[in-house]
Formats: structure tokens, C-alpha cells, sequence
């Protein structure tokens, strides 16, 4: 789903509501079957959060050449997707704000099915200065 030429992601630049990228897959049932699989839970519900849908729409909208360090997630979990029928997914910035002098982006993605379910709503909180971190344990490096 890579695009050539995106506008680098300049966090000063972004807006709060900004939309970012969407997209649609097939969720077929290997996709659930691994998932289960990989988490060791045959009943696993929600195979969609293996693929970052926060993350993927961010990347359709922008490069990002800056990199972030994960600093939480908010998952909300409404219907179970099902197999064989396409999961929509929307992007955009929810939030931004700075705390103890470093940025931090919240990317929202919401999946909903082909049918108009509400699959899923999860946030991502990313602080934009990876640099930073360990800077507080080793401050001389």
C-alpha cells in the first residue's frame, strides 16, 4: 500500500481532524485462523489490530522520516469483523500536544465492515522525538 512521493510528515504542519489515509481488505478466515494461532487463542476476536490500521493510514498520507516511540494505545472493540466481507478503514490525526518539552501525535483509525458495523476504534499516542529516549537513565548520551 506504499505510495511514491508523499509529503513528509512535518509535526508542526499537522492538524488536529487532518484526514489521513484509508483503505479496504478482504478479511478472509486464514487471516483469523493465524491470528488465533500467533496470540495462542482459538477464539481471538479481533484479528484486525495484527494490522495496524493506525500505523497503515499515517503511512498512505505521509512519509515519515522521524520515526516515534509508542507511548500507548486506546482500543475500543464494538462487533467481531467476520470472514469473507471487506473491513473499511479511516485515518486521521485525533490529537497533538507537547509534554515535558517533546511532541506527541494520537492517530486514530476506526474499521468498520462493508455491512456498516463498527469493528474497532483504537488510538495511538507516538512521541515524536525518538532521540529522547533513554535520555532520562543516561543523560550524557
Amino acid at each position: 500500500m506504499a505510495q511514491e512521493n508523499l509529503p513528509e510528515l512535518v509535526y508542526d504542519n499537522l492538524v488536529i481532524g487532518e484526514e489521513l489515509g484509508s483503505y479496504e481488505y478482504l478479511l478472509t478466515q486464514e487471516m483469523i485462523d493465524e491470528y488465533r494461532k500467533s496470540v495462542d487463542d482459538p477464539k481471538g476476536l479481533f484479528p484486525t489490530i495484527a494490522v495496524k490500521h493506525d500505523a497503515t493510514a499515517l503511512g498512505l498520507a505521509y512519509e515519515d522520516n522521524t520515526g516515534g516511540v509508542n507511548a500507548g494505545n486506546e482500543m475500543e472493540f464494538h462487533n467481531p469483523p467476520i470472514a469473507g466481507k471487506i473491513i473499511k478503514v479511516t485515518g486521521r490525526v485525533h490529537d497533538k500536544y507537547t509534554r515535558r518539552d517533546k511532541p506527541y501525535l494520537v492517530i486514530e483509525a476506526t474499521a468498520t465492515d462493508e455491512d456498516g458495523r463498527l469493528i474497532e476504534k483504537m488510538r495511538t499516542y507516538q512521541m515524536k522525538k525518538p532521540d529522547e529516549v533513554g535520555k532520562k537513565w543516561h543523560p550524557q548520551g
